[in-house]
């Protein structure tokens, strides 16, 4: 029996009466603050409809509304139609955050309850701080989703194996050492990590209990002398036990971390990064504790890749180039002639990233989008809503692989025939865009927040933006979007370093019309070193054409047109050695230089 959003949330309230709740809240994380959750977790979405990646979901006794940003209104729209909950767009002009909604609907005296497992100790905290002024208070107590969802999935107990040290380039010892370093150097006995990306990174482990992410549920401590996992025993392979044993790893139950952590020595000092740590886990840190709270230790150091790293990502990026080609020829040479849709086309770049060595999946569900579908930013196209390609306008493709050697993620926009004369012109800016970020050199000590000007400012002339940052940080067979760095207008303070990757991706995108975005990866590297200090630049690394049918070539300069055409020289070079001759025929006309 299907239940409809609104029956799901009078169950809820029934709840919400029976613990004396005024509202509560729901985000869309799990017990380590994942971007990306496994099915158990996505609560947010089972009971809103709302299937987004990012959302928070506030109910009351009489309202209830959806946050969520930019890259989704168009889709929240569609998908909470009918449901009685009303959209918040956030960051727009007059649109109250959720806390502020809050504070205005709620009385002195009431009550704001949430699941404290799935809400960092961060947003906890700032939440009792802004309701104290209203004598508003908050419980974490409450998972009432578990009470209401009859048939919720099973917390994932996929196999947990090992990334070998041919990928990693260091033994998992070796990063705990770094980690230890950095902990004495803060004063820090203890340590607890919560995120999966870093347990998965730090232990050379990779698992799959969340699609399209190779990670496995897990925690761990590491301290001066010790370090533990916690995680289902049964999980592990073989390999697996033996390699954590031979670096000095216990090995314990996933959910006795609560009780390791209430076993801290009283006055010890303990480093969390509270807006990864969930509320209930950091309210078991004894009293007596010094909590040394910063940004997470792991997370900054797996951000710069070392050299064993760089080497494998620079050929992984060529074995998914390969595909992208393949896949665009047969696009190009089918669209028209055979009936293809959004699903198939998607589906056909899966099959020919399969046919890469070491592919494991795809990085994330790959958005294939046309004409005024682009225009939602993470469109997700289904058997029911999908469309037709025709042999005319833009194709957006985004899309990436998991691969033992690296993560992939690429984005090309289509010109699948005749193109409008503003089509060209947009596709063009956003190239501007592009070329200025990619062929940019900067003075080290410079962050994303610094930088993300820089692929806007050909757009901005225009009077034209886009509502998402330019770039993430990528990870190394883990997550796509991976901090701390990331090109973005959101003040972010992280230094970008030699080793850092990030992803660079500006666009634009015309509700009902269209979506452009043209995304490659960048390798921060040095650059000279003069009396003024050391400069940096970005080295792109992925290999895939740039469609030049959709440019208007007489709005790009000379220093503009050269490096597309060296882009596109190297393209040709590491890609058409391993394709066949019709497709290497078909790579040397898209390739030319212009």
């Amino acid at each position: 029996m299907h239940m409809k959003a609104h029956e799901k949330i009078s169950l809820l309230r029934e709840q919400m009466k029976k613990k004396g709740l005024d509202a509560y809240i729901i985000p869309s994380s799990d017990p380590h603050s994942s971007e990306y959750v496994a099915p158990r977790w996505s609560s947010r979405a089972w009971i809103s409809g709302f299937t987004g990646s990012a959302g928070t979901l506030v109910v009351t006794m009489s309202e209830s509304g959806l946050w969520t940003d930019g890259r989704y209104f168009i889709q929240a729209e569609k998908e909470l139609e009918g449901s009685g909950i009303k959209l918040f767009k956030m960051r727009q002009p007059g649109v109250p955050t959720y806390r502020e909604w809050l504070m205005e609907t709620l009385g002195e005296g009431m009550c704001v309850g949430f699941d404290g497992g799935v809400i960092s100790s961060l947003e906890a905290r700032s939440l009792e701080k802004s309701f104290q002024k209203k004598g508003i208070k908050i419980s974490g107590e409450h998972d009432i989703i578990e009470h209401i969802w009859k048939d919720r999935p099973c917390v994932p107990s996929g196999k947990v194996y090992v990334h070998e040290l041919k990928y990693a380039g260091e033994s998992s010892f070796q990063k705990q050492e770094a980690v230890r370093a950095r902990l004495r150097r803060e004063g820090a006995q203890y340590y607890i990590i919560s995120t999966l990306d870093d347990i998965a990174w730090l232990f050379n482990l990779r698992g799959s209990d969340v699609k399209n992410n190779p990670v496995f549920m897990a925690y761990a401590i590491i301290s001066g002398s010790d370090a533990t996992i916690f995680v289902d025993r049964k999980k592990l392979t073989k390999e697996a036990k033996e390699s954590l044993e031979k670096n000095y790893v216990q090995i314990k139950p996933y959910d006795a971390v609560g009780k390791a952590i209430r076993r801290f020595e009283k006055k010890s000092s303990v480093y969390i990064d509270p807006s990864k740590l969930s509320f209930n886990l950091s309210r078991l840190i004894h009293k007596s504790c010094t909590k040394v709270e910063k940004s997470d230790i792991v997370e900054r150091l797996k951000s710069v890749k070392n050299k064993t790293e760089i080497e494998n990502i620079r050929v992984c990026q060529v074995r998914d180039g390969i595909a992208m080609v393949r896949f665009l020829h047969w696009l190009d040479k089918n669209v028209g002639q055979m009936d293809i849709d959004e699903v198939s086309a998607a589906q056909m770049l899966e099959s020919l990233r399969r046919e890469q060595p070491g592919f494991a999946e795809p990085s994330f569900d790959t958005i294939c989008a046309y004409m005024g579908n682009a225009a939602m930013m993470h469109y997700s196209a289904s058997n029911e809503s999908c469309s037709r390609l025709e042999p005319r306008g833009f194709l957006l493709l985004d899309s990436g692989g998991q691969y033992p050697d690296g993560t992939t993620d690429i984005t090309r926009t289509i010109a699948l025939g005749e193109l409008t004369k503003e089509q060209k012109r947009d596709f063009t800016l956003v190239l501007k865009g592009h070329i200025a970020l990619a062929r940019l050199i900067f003075l080290h000590g410079a962050t994303g927040t610094n930088l993300d000007v820089i692929a806007r400012q050909p757009l901005w002339k225009e009077g034209i933006d886009y509502k998402c940052g330019t770039g993430h940080g990528l990870g190394y067979f883990l997550s796509v979007h991976e901090g701390p760095q990331r090109l973005s207008q959101n003040p972010n303070s992280t230094v970008l370093e030699e080793g850092m990757l990030l992803t660079n991706e500006p666009g634009i995108y015309r509700e009902g019309e269209y979506g452009i975005r043209t995304e490659n990866t960048l390798l921060v590297k040095k650059a000279q070193h003069t009396e003024f200090g050391q400069f940096m630049e970005f080295d792109t690394i992925s290999h895939c054409p740039i469609d030049l049918r959709a440019i208007d070539s007489s709005m790009l300069d000379d220093g503009e047109r050269s490096w597309l055409n060296d882009y596109h020289g190297r393209v040709y070079k590491y890609i058409a050695p391993h394709v066949s001759d019709e497709e290497r025929s078909w790579l040397h006309e898209m390739t030319r230089s212009i």
